[in-house]
């Protein structure tokens, strides 16, 4: 058995010891912090709310009459869904449920659309790109009861939709 004794070491040598461990403590603990704060950026669960949660004003949960206010005249209307366009580049749907409420919002921006946001803008990360060019991801929110998703088709002259849809119990 192994038996060390403060008697064999000096108390100078012993001080040392415990500022060279607090030392490495204190070196080490910013890094170890800084690690688990980029990690819970990276969950999306981690804020309440996604990047991108509404469009033009109109989220999901909002009445059918809201929205309609928010967006104006359809070009196409009904009891489920309304279709705008938005000049020659931008066509958006908006779904409701059976209670009159927004549960889907879908955004189509075409060839030569002005302001088309990026993956990283809608949903706080980049999405690899396939090998054709084309871009999918989706992010759950169970937290705020949706889901967002943006896609690019391939080739230059790529559509780029945003979705985002409640999650349905």
């Amino acid at each position: 058995m192994l038996c060390v004794s403060p008697k064999l070491f000096s108390s100078r040598l012993i001080g040392l010891a415990l500022l060279f461990g607090t030392l490495i403590i204190l070196a080490l603990a910013p890094v170890t912090l800084r690690a688990q704060r980029q990690k819970a950026s990276l969950d999306p669960d981690a804020d309440n709310r996604p990047a991108f949660s509404e469009f033009k004003g109109v989220t999901i949960g909002m009445s059918t009459d809201a929205a309609r206010k928010k967006l104006g005249n359809p070009r196409d209307k009904s009891a489920e869904q309304d279709f705008y366009m938005f000049g020659d580049n931008q066509a958006v749907q908006v779904s409701y449920d059976n209670a009159g409420a927004v549960n889907a919002i879908s955004i189509d921006f075409m060839s030569g659309a002005n302001a088309i946001p990026s993956c990283k803008d809608v949903l706080g990360a980049e999405a690899e790109k396939k090998p054709d060019g084309s871009v999918y991801k989706l992010i759950r929110y169970p937290k705020v009861g949706y889901w967002v998703s943006y896609s690019r088709t391939a080739g230059d002259a790529a559509t780029v939709t945003i979705t985002m849809q409640k999650i349905q119990q």
